[in-house]
């Protein structure tokens, strides 16, 4: 089984060229090489009569030669082989092939042969031609796997590498799942699905080997996360006392929501443990996320220890440091800012008085886990989930005090089966009642030809003092040649002359420095701009209470939840605010998740939508780094998704830790890819 997991270039033709051609695809051990799965499948069972023959497409087919013709040259110096053939019907197929002598030498007159290769309909002769075909003769696998191509990396080397490891796991066979859940859940054995899903020798049993490695790609992630939940529960060094939260209460210029109060009783409940929480407060944009998180480092400056949140910009922390001074100043609580662009006087001080203990709660961008910052007391940390933080980057920040509390802040709504998969290292808490005073904000879905009426509508509320954003999927004419997309630019050099003439324009886009970003949002935040003209780098964009209209051109390009997090940015007041979609060319698909948008406010029914439309893909990929990447399952398989927690339970039941013998290839399994994809946790 070692084998398996020594460098890809123990194989016997993997070069070392190859070789690191492989590992930028992320293949690094022949293991890794057996779960290189194919993109799709040639079925060369099954010849197409040449009268039933499609042009312009692949296809196989079985004739007999003829006659051959001596070769051509073209004006380049190609050498063009023809040969004559007719099928079983009597159909007759010309045969092209370019500079393969070898292969035209090999074909005999009179003599038979399966052929697969691309037909065009050759016009001038009056029948249908087969060009550079692949002669199937003697076919070792006659249905053959095409996996993904990348420069310096075809499907045949491919298949020959994987041959090998094949043979190696037939030389040293192992199963990760015990037969008692196999039976249960009817599950291939894991060598015969490896086997089946590379050389397979029928279409039908292609299903039953990708089922059983997408359950195993799921139990994997909830074991993984399992036992990276389990190794965190150590002891905490700073273990926490009740202590009356009604101050707090009292100091707050509203009363906090039911959803919130809850969320916060949950987060003292588990800071009162003698184990460290790890708890995800989950909550829509504009739900109060950031009072809870105030009132946990009231209850941790309360016992004596420090807070730190981090954001994922300076702009954001310095909003979270504004909010959070509002919050705990008065109540006898410092609150710091350290971020990136502190002088070095500045920093030198702010470090001070954290390593003193002087101030209670940090907040700051990534600057708060550097080396030179030492804290006195650490006992809490947050982070804002906004910027997509992984769990290594919450660990390097956890790492500097003794087992701290952790809370994770996300406003992404996430569907609750989605959300135990993602995050299955935290326990959650959901804020899903708005504050009071806020009013829904207004969404209608409109056509291009309604966008000038939309427009004069903006312009209003620009006269009353508001401000308002208007987003663009693209940043530069043609993009997409194929569209018309409107290009953030151009855009704004058009409507400055026109409908928006007498405003302050300014433009936001992700190929923009991020000192550039940080300056115009900044910007925008004083009102030294009326309207900000951006791409979707927005999404993530600093609070402006006063922007009342969010103006979306090209709407049906963005998924549901993007859409909604962008509509987020508005109604962040008490103020009315608006969210217009502009589309020109939408899909069915399209009019029904905008419709969808223009009739709930309520993210998790908007995310529970965009998961069953869009699938998991953009939760999944962008939330959360350093976990192994799902091929082949999905997470909106929800039979799939309840058999793998039972299949779970049923394991952990009987090996919490997974250490006993016939769990041991399982646990190195999950060992080796939480490792690979740099969470080295559970070692």
């Amino acid at each position: 089984m070692k084998k398996l997991f020594l460098s890809i270039e123990n194989l016997k033709s993997v070069s070392k060229t190859r070789c690191r051609v492989y590992q930028k695809v992320g293949v690094l051990t022949p293991y890794d090489l057996l779960y290189y799965l194919p993109r799709a499948y040639k079925d060369y069972r099954e010849p197409v009569a040449v009268a039933d023959i499609l042009t312009d497409t692949q296809n196989v087919v079985k004739v007999t030669i003829t006659r051959k013709k001596n070769p051509v040259y073209s004006s380049r110096g190609m050498q063009i082989f023809h040969a004559d053939a007719v099928d079983d019907d009597g159909t007759e197929l010309g045969i092209t092939i370019f500079n393969q002598r070898f292969t035209f030498q090999t074909l005999e007159i009179g003599k038979s042969y399966v052929m697969y290769g691309k037909i065009i309909d050759n016009t001038h002769e009056n029948r249908f031609e087969i060009q550079n075909p692949q002669l199937l003769k003697d076919m070792e696998n006659p249905i053959e796997a095409v996996y993904p191509q990348t420069t310096g990396l075809t499907s045949p080397m491919v298949r020959t590498n994987i041959k090998e490891c094949l043979q190696m796991l037939d030389e040293l066979p192992f199963e990760t799942l015990p037969a008692v859940l196999r039976d249960r859940f009817q599950l291939m054995s894991l060598p015969k699905a490896l086997h089946t899903v590379h050389q397979p020798e029928t279409l039908e049993e292609i299903d039953a080997a990708k089922h059983r490695i997408a359950f195993e790609e799921l139990l994997r992630l909830e074991l993984g996360l399992y036992l990276l939940k389990t190794r965190a529960e150590k002891k905490t060094e700073y273990p926490m006392q009740m202590i009356d939260m009604k101050p707090f209460r009292e100091s707050l210029p509203f009363s906090m929501t039911s959803a919130q109060e809850t969320a916060m009783q949950e987060i003292i409940r588990d800071m009162s443990g003698s184990s460290p929480m790890n708890r995800l407060l989950q909550g829509d944009v504009g739900s109060g996320k950031t009072a809870v998180a105030a009132a946990a480092c009231y209850f941790c400056a309360g016992n004596g220890c420090q807070s730190v949140l981090m954001a994922p910009t300076e702009i954001l922390a310095e909003q979270h440091y504004k909010t959070l001074t509002g919050f705990l100043e008065g109540l006898g609580i410092r609150v710091t800012l350290l971020t990136g662009s502190l002088t070095p006087k500045q920093k030198k001080k702010v470090c001070a008085e954290i390593a003193d203990g002087s101030v209670q709660v940090i907040v700051g961008t990534h600057a708060v886990f550097q080396k030179a910052v030492e804290y006195q007391k650490l006992g809490l940390v947050i982070t804002d989930e906004q910027h997509r933080f992984g769990v290594a980057q919450r660990n390097a920040l956890a790492e500097k005090g003794g087992a701290p509390h952790k809370l994770v802040m996300s406003a992404t709504p996430i569907p609750r089966t989605l959300a135990l998969m993602i995050y299955g290292d935290l326990d959650v808490s959901v804020l899903d009642v708005m504050p009071n005073g806020r009013l829904p904000v207004q969404t209608y879905a409109i056509t291009g030809k309604l966008r000038n009426r939309a427009v004069h509508f903006m312009i209003q509320e620009l006269r009353q003092g508001r401000q308002a954003y208007i987003v663009c999927p693209a940043i530069a004419e043609n993009e997409d040649s194929d569209s018309e997309l409107k290009a953030v630019t151009a855009y704004a050099e058009e409507i400055s002359k026109n409908l928006l003439k007498d405003w302050k324009l300014a433009v936001l886009h992700g190929k923009m420095s991020p000192q550039e970003k940080e300056d115009t949002m900044k910007k925008f935040h004083q009102h030294e701009i009326d309207v900000l003209i951006c791409t979707t780098v927005v999404e993530v964009g600093v609070d402006v209470p006063n922007a009342t209209v969010m103006l979306i051109e090209d709407a049906e390009r963005f998924g549901l939840s993007q859409l909604h997090q962008l509509r987020g940015r508005v109604g962040r007041n008490s103020l009315q605010s608006y969210c217009i979609l502009v589309t020109e060319h939408a899909t069915e698909e399209a009019k029904e998740r905008l419709k969808l948008l223009s009739s709930t406010t309520d993210g998790f029914q908007v995310a529970e939508a965009d998961l069953q439309m869009r699938g998991p893909g953009d939760f999944f990929g962008s939330m959360q780094h350093g976990l192994p990447p799902l091929k082949l399952a999905k997470l909106t398989d929800t039979k799939m998704l309840h058999e793998v927690q039972e299949a779970a339970q049923y394991l952990l039941a009987d090996d919490p830790n997974l250490q006993k013998e016939e769990h041991s290839a399982l646990y190195m399994d999950i060992l080796y890819l939480f490792s690979k994809y740099g969470m080295n946790g559970l070692n």
